[in-house]
């Protein structure tokens, strides 16, 4: 009679950066739980345009703000310059149901996604490479979608 554990031997073992990036995408995804999500400090001269965010109540955006952030700090961290420079000239982001107000919160979701991915990349001192960052971000995604519920 097989016993409750005999699935356990037949899962595949998962590598270290593999259980790294799924912590690291559960993390993210509890910091996004919240509005404005978590920053270590504000830097008014490199970043002050998102201050209002800070400073004035604003509402949670919606999940496509999310998935557009994903989708600019996917290209960031592939150096797809001229897609990301395109998307933000020709406001494509409006295509995708965005309005003009998301595009403040859009733009630093994607600045604070991309900067959480450097500091992975920093903290594990190059081990975690781009293209771990960008398999990080669509986990997070995932778990986005799950917590936003089948319709997001």
């Amino acid at each position: 009679m097989p016993s409750r554990w005999d699935h356990l031997f037949d899962l595949k073992p998962v590598t270290l950066v593999d259980h790294l990036l799924e912590e690291v995408a559960k993390l993210l995804a509890k910091d996004l739980q919240q509005w404005p999500p978590p920053v270590e400090e504000l830097d008014l001269d490199t970043g002050g345009s998102f201050a209002p965010l800070f400073t004035e109540p604003r509402p949670r955006p919606m999940p496509a703000v999310y998935t557009e952030a994903l989708r600019l700090a996917r290209w960031e961290l592939a150096h797809e310059a001229d897609a990301y420079d395109e998307y933000m000239r020709n406001k494509r982001y409006l295509e995708r149901g965005l309005g003009p107000d998301d595009r403040l919160p859009l733009l630093f979701l994607s600045r604070w996604l991309t900067e959480q991915m450097a500091g992975l990349g920093e903290a594990t001192e190059g081990r975690v490479k781009r293209k771990h960052m960008r398999d990080c971000l669509d986990r997070l995604e995932a778990k986005l979608r799950l917590v936003a519920g089948p319709s997001a």
